[in-house]
């Protein structure tokens, strides 16, 4: 099966230069902790989140390697059931973002503490509708909340953030309802792991995962969890 570039990628690896001058963020250290956070479970159970942060191909690679992280979906979030197709989501004009959800283990990891490994390691948070070598709304840096919750712990990870002047950029990461989230196509589904040698993987999101070792080691996890069904 002939699987499709994301379109500028294309562009680049076609040109046989590297896409991006960054793929993934580099720093000393982790970000730090959330002041505000939801507690641990006091017994195992399932949570989900749904964040955007570029190619979900990324994001996706990063939290499948997660320790709590039960199962991690690509799909898009933002517009409708009849626009959430790939050729329709890279025109750019659907309202969907790529992204990802996340079925988690609330006593295992809390929803702060995706959200640290989310802004340290899988996207950068002070771009506006790009990431990387993709550019357009479909690329957004977006939190999509389903409980007061998490749009309190968002919004206050989000400001504690940008008090301590973590980035040299302010935030532009939305911070929104979720209305829904619908799977991508199969082939989308753990594309990192399935073609590591593809060359977008190699340069854009690899380096994310191995950012999330070195940063995140108590948290990292060898062995992804991967969606074992076909989703479409």
């Amino acid at each position: 099966m002939s699987l499709p570039l994301k379109p500028l990628a294309a562009l680049f690896i076609a040109a046989g230069v590297a896409a991006c001058s960054a793929p993934a963020i580099s720093r000393d250290a982790a970000l730090p902790s959330p002041q505000t956070d939801t507690p641990l479970a006091t017994t195992h159970s399932e949570e989900v989140a749904v964040l955007a942060g570029g190619c979900f191909w990324g994001v996706e690679a990063v939290f499948e390697h997660v320790k709590g992280v039960k199962k991690v979906w690509s799909g898009y979030s933002g517009g409708s059931a009849a626009t959430a197709t790939y050729d329709q989501v890279s025109d750019g004009d659907t309202g969907h973002a790529e992204s990802v959800k996340i079925l988690y283990d609330p006593a295992q990891i809390s929803y702060g503490e995706l959200l640290r490994v989310f802004f340290t390691v899988a996207t950068d948070p002070t771009l506006l509708n790009r990431q990387g070598p993709d550019v357009g709304t479909q690329y957004r840096s977006a939190i999509f909340y389903s409980s007061p919750e998490q749009e309190r712990v968002a919004k206050a990870y989000i400001a504690q953030l940008g008090a301590a002047k973590a980035f040299g950029d302010p935030i532009m990461t939305q911070v929104v309802p979720l209305k829904a989230f619908y799977p991508a196509e199969a082939y989308h589904q753990d594309y990192a792991r399935l073609h590591p040698d593809d060359r977008y993987i190699v340069v854009n999101d690899a380096p994310k995962v191995v950012n999330l070792q070195r940063y995140f080691p108590q948290l990292y996890r060898a062995q992804e969890q991967v969606v074992s069904v076909q989703l479409r």
